[in-house]
């Protein structure tokens, strides 16, 4: 009897899943009128440039950063050597 309510309990939860799902999907565009009338509306997703665009002006103002730190370095160096 035990195996019974173990499968009536995991196909309960398995519509419940499926019931949240079916909601979720025919209210998105309701979601998004009102959030829209709202103001509210979500932050797009960088896309693929953006993040690669990101990425190398990070990569370029680290390189900067560490071209002055050695420049600097050089400069105390030779400064020493007056």
């Amino acid at each position: 009897m035990n195996k019974h309510f173990e499968d009536s309990a995991y196909y309960l939860k398995r519509a419940a899943t499926h019931a949240k799902l079916g909601v979720t999907e025919q209210f998105r565009s309701v979601e998004g009128r009102v959030r829209r009338r709202l103001g509210r509306e979500p932050e797009p997703e960088p896309g693929r440039v953006e993040s690669i665009v990101a990425d190398v002006r990070s990569a370029e103002r680290r390189a900067e950063r560490g071209a002055r730190d050695s420049l600097a370095g050089a400069r105390q160096r030779l400064g020493g050597l007056r």
